[in-house]
């Protein structure tokens, strides 16, 4: 008995983790054997897939643990961009304090996971129209707010972000016959710390267990005597806070604001999941699948960009087709289940 329920375990859900990681793997080296004389093969490459994906790992985290409820949140690309906003016209426009702004984008995205995470887990109201509200709340206060893009000027903004972490190894020298040695900024350090953080959650804590009891089976969650409607509230409440936290390094990476900025991040941060094997009835997932998900975006775009000739959007196609394909492959291992059952 005890063989067969692991060889499920082993032939479902941790499949999924593994083609992600298998899948990433082979789309960087296409993209090293394609590209190897554009610098494809160099550690900066590679390493650049974190410094920019550092905001989207913490907002890709935070939408994982509410699907993992079998929930969702749209709202967070709209937050970012508030969150960009509030930096830039808190810090350049009305000479607040950075660390006092960053403080309020916290705090903000705090009361605002917990405002959402009340309608949909102790009202019943569908996450999908709570989230969609806050979307729209967030996008139109952030043009409330100012109407112009905005540039990030602020000098200890400025300092966080200039942050370079040499790396002693994986140099080369370029054109000019410089030595090029790869960096970190210490926005990847954040969101490896968040990263982590939420792993350890997910797998060792009570309310890490309850979020997959919540999502497998919520009938059988209240039935075990679980706070359903508490586990939810906490979920968005983190989902946002996190996103907040992404939001600051997102800030940090792009150092403006805009009301347009950050379209379609949250679509970014809900395929990042999926493909990285969380399922969207929820109950199933990990941050570590998250990431690989993320990574396989960010390669995507890179190897665009390092072809010079294809149009941006084509990254948004072989995203569209590697989410369907990870759809289709969630739906034919849930079928599979069922029918061993």
């Amino acid at each position: 008995m005890n063989t067969k329920l692991k060889k499920q375990r082993i032939g479902g859900n941790q499949l999924l983790l593994y083609i992600t990681m298998a899948l990433f793997v082979v789309m960087y080296l296409v993209g090293c054997i394609l590209y190897s004389g554009k610098g494809f093969t160099h550690l900066q490459t590679f390493l650049n897939l974190f410094i920019t994906n550092a905001g989207l790992v913490c907002v890709a985290c935070g939408l994982t643990v509410v699907m993992l409820t079998g929930g969702i949140d749209i709202s967070v690309g709209s937050l970012v961009a508030l969150d960009c906003m509030l930096l830039a016209y808190g810090t350049s426009t009305l000479g607040i304090p950075a660390v006092v702004m960053l403080g309020i984008c916290l705090v903000f995205g705090i009361l605002f996971g917990l405002w959402q995470g009340f309608l949909v887990g102790y009202l019943g109201i569908q996450p999908f129209i709570v989230t969609m509200a806050g979307l729209y709340f967030c996008r139109g206060l952030t043009a409330c707010i100012c109407s112009d893009q905005l540039s990030i000027d602020d000098p200890v903004l400025s300092a966080l972000a200039n942050i370079k972490i040499t790396l002693p190894f994986g140099g080369y020298v370029n054109n000019k016959g410089k030595q090029m040695l790869p960096f970190l900024r210490v926005t990847v350090l954040v969101a490896i710390v968040v990263l982590v953080a939420i792993f350890l959650l997910l797998k060792y804590t009570k309310f890490g267990r309850s979020l997959y009891a919540v999502g497998g089976s919520e009938q059988s969650a209240k039935m075990m005597g679980l706070n359903t409607r508490r586990t939810k509230l906490l979920a968005y409440t983190l989902s946002s806070t996190l996103c907040s936290i992404g939001g600051i390094l997102y800030a940090l990476n792009t150092m403006q604001a805009s009301v347009q900025q950050a379209k379609g991040f949250e679509m970014d941060a809900i395929a990042s999941s999926v493909i990285g094997g969380t399922l969207l009835t929820g109950g199933v997932g990990n941050v570590v699948g998250t990431l690989f998900g993320v990574m396989i975006n960010g390669t995507i775009s890179t190897i665009i960009k390092t072809n010079g000739k294809l149009l941006s959007s084509w990254a948004n196609i072989a995203t569209a087709a590697l989410l369907c394909f990870f759809i289709i492959l969630q739906a034919v291992f849930a079928a599979l289940k069922e029918k061993n059952k």
